[in-house]
Order: structure tokens, then sequence, then C-alpha cells
């Protein structure tokens, strides 16, 4: 389900969290889906509950998930995860161009590696 890498620099529940993201954004997870407890992920997983409890709360911070009292937690609808990770990414996308700027790289240095990347996966550029 969510592999966690311990070379990696970024937290555990950082890590539990994109994976999460992840397979909901591929469907894995159905919209309204209940997600496994914090205890039963942690005994799965062998981490501390208070790591899964963390990523949860970020997930239902974010609006990936939600929680119903008693009930558990549960993923939220597909396109509103869409519109949320096309926004996380846009951000992403713009902190590094922002980085090659700063760096010198010229604007149309970037515009021609964009639309070579896009010219490769067989969409237009324009």
């Amino acid at each position: 389900m969510i592999n966690i890498n311990y070379r990696d620099s970024r937290p555990i529940y950082e890590q539990i969290k994109d994976g999460l993201k992840t397979l909901m954004l591929a469907g894995a997870i159905a919209k309204d889906e209940k997600l496994p407890s914090v205890r039963d992920m942690a005994i799965r997983m062998s981490i501390n509950p208070n790591t899964i409890q963390r990523a949860y709360r970020e997930l239902e911070a974010e609006g990936f998930i939600y929680s119903v009292s008693g009930k558990g937690s549960f993923a939220s609808g597909r396109s509103d995860l869409d519109e949320k990770k096309r926004a996380e990414l846009d951000g992403k996308l713009k902190e590094v161009i922002e980085r090659l700027l700063q760096m010198g790289v010229a604007a149309e240095d970037i515009l021609t590696f964009v639309k070579g990347c896009l010219d490769s996966h067989g969409r237009e550029s324009k």
C-alpha cells in the first residue's frame, strides 16, 4: 500500500500523507471509502500511532479526508482532490521556476525546457 523509505529526508508522516494522497488521486481509494483506523494502520506499518495521527490530521486540514465522529476517517471526493493536487503542483512549479531564475537561468531556457517536456508527452506546446 504505502512504502516508507527510511533514507528519505522527509519525515515518515509526510511519506504516509503523500502515499495516501497518491492512492486517492489514482482512484485506489474511492470517494467516501473508509480509511484504516490509526491503530490498524500503525500496527500494519509498525509505526507509532502518533505518526499516523499526524498524517491523518494534516490530510484532513488539506481537505483530502474527512472524519465522522465515532465512525473514522474517509476519503474526500475525487474532483475536489484533483483541484487541490493541481494547486499544490502549481505552487511547486512556481517555486522551481523562481529558483531557476534566481540561479540566473534565462526565461527562454526555462520555456524551451517546459515545451520540450510537453512535446515528449505528446502535448501541444503553444
